[in-house]
Parts: C-alpha cells; structure tokens; sequence
C-alpha cells in the first residue's frame, strides 16, 4: 500500500532589492500623490464660513448670507409631524427649535468643502466648541444621513426626540409628499474626508 507522502511546497523566494526598492518608492509615490490631492483639495473647495446664524430649519443655518447644510445628519423637514403618545406633533418645527437651542445665541462656524444641487455648502458645525450636527443626532433631532451612525443608535436606545414615537425617517417623508430627495454623501466626499483626516486637514 502506497503512503501518502506530505506535500512539500516550493521555500517562498525571497524579495530581491530591486523589488523591495520598488516597492519602497510605490509607497512613497502613493503617499506624495495623497499629500497632493489633499492640498489641492484643501486649497481649491475648502471653505470656513462664521458668523451669527439664522436657523432655517434642523440642519439647514444661513451665515453671513451662506446657506450651509449640516452634512452627515437629517432632521426632519419643517413642516413634517411624527407620532408620539397617540398624537401627531410638530417635529420639524421641534427639530429647528433644538438646534437653535444648541446654539444659544453663540456664533456658529462651519467648514466644508463640497455643495449640494441647491448650492447649499455641506459643512460641520460648531457653536463655540459643541458640534452641532453630533449633538442633533445624540439629541434625537435628526437621524444619521452618512455619518453619525452610532449617535444614532445611541439615540435610539435612548428614545430621545423623535425616538420617543414614531416617525418617517425625512427622506420618506420628503419622497412621499413630493420632495427632491437631499443627496447623500458620495464616494468623492468619503475619500476626501480620509485624506482630511489622515493630513490632519480641517
């Protein structure tokens, strides 16, 4: 009978020099050519708008004349209602009220870097240092729309604002009454977002 002999594979080769030196100057390339994305990017969309704000709504201000959407969350529309407690109530309206209350009369600064098809420019905000579009989301005034996505669990768990009922997340609701859907963050913006991070750009 005929033993099954063990398998023997091939000792791996090891890299030669030049290789490792290819490989060496591929990394450096690819890091010189983020570095570089990054600089132009910072240099030819990166905007920083502050100012004393007009609260449209739950996550659209206006500074200084500039229509900002606070990017990455999405608050119920103005006039939208939800459920609570066997009753329909003015959540859009309670919405814009909490992020006025966030604010509380301190100037409000935004950057950003990308606009939307209304030409509104998507920022983050803060009012003095209190981020404005994480504390909506904790707060259950709006719901993760990109980002923020474990705020809102947290929320959730929490049932805080509209999660103490029930509600149309706001684009079924924008979708069901007629309304252009907002845009979400695409791949550009994520990508842009990680070089910002990794170069420690704001």
């Amino acid at each position: 009978m005929r033993r099954n002999r063990p398998r023997r594979f091939p000792p791996r080769s090891k890299r030669s020099p030049w290789r490792r030196l290819f490989d060496y100057g591929l990394t450096i390339a690819l890091v010189a050519f983020l570095a570089f994305l990054a600089a132009r990017l910072d240099r030819s969309a990166m905007r920083t708008e502050q100012g004393r704000a007009v609260v449209n709504d739950g996550d659209t201000l206006t500074l200084e004349g500039e229509r900002v959407r606070l990017r990455g969350i999405d608050a119920p529309e103005y006039t939208q209602t939800c459920r609570k407690a066997g009753g329909d109530y003015a959540c859009g309206r309670m919405a814009r009220k909490a992020l006025v209350d966030l604010i509380g009369g301190r100037v409000v600064s935004c950057d950003g870097w990308q606009r939307d098809r209304y030409n509104r420019l998507l920022g983050a905000c803060r009012a003095a240092d209190l981020d404005l579009n994480r504390s909506l989301v904790l707060a259950g005034w709006a719901v993760a729309y990109g980002n923020y996505a474990a705020e809102e669990r947290q929320a959730r768990a929490a049932r805080a604002g509209i999660w103490a009922g029930d509600f149309d997340r706001p684009q079924d609701w924008r979708r069901a009454h007629g309304r252009r859907a907002e845009p979400r963050p695409d791949v550009l913006s994520y990508v842009g977002d990680w070089i910002r991070h990794l170069f420690g750009l704001r």
